[in-house]
């Protein structure tokens, strides 16, 4: 056996260095079971609040046949490198450094039609060949599924955990069992689930709806040894700002209590 597999028990073989240029202290995936339950909206919300409480942080989307982090924060930027190869990130007002296939695109409205082994090499080129410089965290908009990109990235990349994405409707179902089967099986800490779309408020009255049915999140998070770390309302500010390209500009609190969750969890050292 070798020194570093003696040192290191997390010593992976299929890793990729990142290039010399950059460091990265955690590496956060935020996953789900299946689309359509805002998973990409949560991770531009962790990657928002994290810039706002003051982290270096970027945002990795690892959805590269249906990119739509791009669009959220209007990036319209093409992608180009330096003469050593390595690929500038997009970089918001807000200094929230971004990667995402559609950077590659002459038009974003074309298809990404890339066999399996070129998206899992622009994964790992979207990791070690960016220019991320010095990140707090690096957040990691995974494909839904558990399929060879979730695989490529728990494989290749450092990951120091992942946030599960569901509805009050997709609970009951096998699909997220199925997420956090996996993150078990590669030995990836889950560090919690956060509810998209689990009630609606009424401002005037105060009065909270449960479009979907009242949630079984607690029963189901006991039942998995899960944290729950948010729940977040249906907000129309929310798909309005990525739709128009201004998620740099959300100023909500909703995940501010789960992103200091997350960081204590991870152990995250910020000089």
């Amino acid at each position: 056996m070798s020194e570093n597999k003696k040192l290191n028990p997390n010593f992976n073989p299929f890793g990729v260095r990142l290039n010399k240029e950059s460091h990265i202290k955690k590496v956060i995936a935020v996953v789900s079971g299946k689309g359509g339950v805002g998973k990409s909206l949560v991770s531009g919300l962790l990657a928002s609040t994290a810039i706002n409480q003051g982290y270096f942080t970027g945002l990795l989307d690892a959805d590269v046949t249906g990119p739509s982090i791009g669009r959220m924060f209007g990036i319209k930027q093409g992608a180009y490198s330096n003469e050593e190869g390595l690929i500038y990130p997009a970089v918001t007002p807000k200094q929230l450094k971004i990667m995402s296939s559609n950077m590659l695109l002459e038009d974003e409205e074309k298809a990404v039609m890339w066999r399996g082994i070129m998206i899992n090499n622009a994964i790992k080129d979207f990791y070690a060949k960016v220019l991320w410089q010095d990140l707090d965290l690096l957040f990691v908009d995974m494909p839904p599924g558990t399929g060879d990109v979730p695989l490529t990235v728990y494989q290749s990349l450092p990951v120091a955990g992942i946030v599960l994405v569901t509805t009050p409707q997709d609970l009951v179902s096998m699909i997220v069992a199925k997420a956090i089967d996996m993150a078990n099986k590669m030995n990836v800490p889950i560090l919690g689930i956060i509810e998209n779309m689990s009630y609606m408020k009424d401002e005037a009255s105060g009065q909270v709806f449960y479009p979907f049915g009242e949630s079984k999140l607690e029963e189901y998070a006991s039942r998995h040894n899960i944290k729950i770390l948010a729940r977040l309302p249906i907000d129309p500010t929310l798909r309005l700002a990525a739709d128009q390209g201004e998620f740099d500009q959300l100023e909500v609190e909703y995940l501010n209590d789960a992103l200091q969750s997350i960081v204590s969890d991870i152990d995250l050292q910020v000089e």
